[in-house]
């Protein structure tokens, strides 16, 4: 092959999700599906945060942003994914480096999207007094921007360290999407400097995020136990629910991929593992977030009896 960008391959291909014939086109419909669920889940949550203003709060400013991150997060991979089950999955050199550039950011970006909004959740519990003024405009936008910020040093940082690394001969991706560990097992040059960067960035970006939803929730639970009423308790814990489910089943399937040994098996195993994190969460967060709402179903009420009258 000819050498192009720094490396021999100019070209990847894509193994996805499974080679048995017989399950492509059932698998093709399935996450078709899936998205279609995802992009019109996470656009109607932003668009029905856009246009009710009684939604325009800190937590729902979170909410549009962990939407607007689901619906991109999808897309820089799906439509690939999708393709790859209808025919053979090529994907350029150059191709592949976005596609993970873009997938490490939003990827990122929701870690500590999740940690601002289990912040003000605290702030709410803990601080009610205080709420207006400690999560102003200015802080909570912040926030926003420092979690866009810290993804794209992240982002930033992991593909600049890919780009330096040659491709030899193989060029046959054991994933569905342009994942770093899958990458970076078909390098021919030494991988030390990436690996340290994946321990460094990645100890700083699941430790800081988790760290602030632990002791956030720790807080949290500690005020919700000296709430001496039943329903208070309940209405403290209901505002917090959703938020929980979310970060259980982004973080959860996220260390069920990368806290496992590496093996020829477990590379497998974490592309169904993959798909939890990569598809199942951008899809449940918005019905997440609106069923188990008040704010956001009264929102949809409201709208739906306006288009009827």
């Amino acid at each position: 092959m000819a050498t192009g960008n720094g490396s021999f391959v100019t070209e990847f291909i894509l193994v996805g999700l499974t080679d048995q014939p017989d399950l492509q086109l059932p698998l093709f419909f399935l996450f078709l599906v899936m998205y279609m669920v995802t992009v019109l889940g996470n656009f109607g949550m932003m668009t029905l945060i856009g246009l009710n203003s009684h939604l325009h709060t800190p937590m729902y400013f979170f909410l549009f942003n962990l939407s607007f991150i689901d619906l991109c997060y999808s897309s820089v991979f799906t439509p690939k994914m999708l393709t790859n089950f209808m025919s053979k999955n090529i994907i350029s050199y150059m191709g592949c480096m976005t596609q993970l550039y873009f997938f490490c950011f939003f990827a990122i970006s929701e870690c500590y999207v999740l940690s601002s909004m289990a912040y003000d959740r605290y702030v709410a519990i803990c601080k009610p007094l205080l709420y207006s003024v400690t999560m102003s405009p200015k802080v909570y936008s912040s926030l926003m921007l420092g979690s866009y910020l810290m993804a794209f040093s992240g982002a930033m940082a992991h593909t600049g360290c890919m780009l330096r690394l040659t491709f030899c001969d193989a060029n046959t991706i054991n994933h569905y999407l342009c994942d770093i560990l899958p990458v970076l097992q078909l390098s021919c040059t030494s991988t030390y400097i990436n690996e340290l960067v994946i321990f460094i960035a990645g100890s700083i970006n699941i430790s800081v995020p988790s760290l602030t939803i632990f002791v956030s929730y720790g807080f949290i639970l500690s005020s919700i136990l000296h709430i001496s009423s039943t329903g208070g308790r309940s209405k403290a814990f209901s505002t917090c629910s959703s938020h929980i489910i979310a970060v259980a089943l982004f973080f959860g399937s996220s260390a069920f991929m990368y806290l496992k040994p590496s093996s020829a098996t477990s590379v497998d195993e974490g592309k169904i593992s993959s798909v939890f994190y990569t598809n199942t969460v951008p899809m449940m967060n918005p019905l997440i977030y609106s069923l188990r709402n008040k704010d956001v179903k009264l929102a949809m009420r409201k709208i739906l009896n306006r288009r009827k009258f």
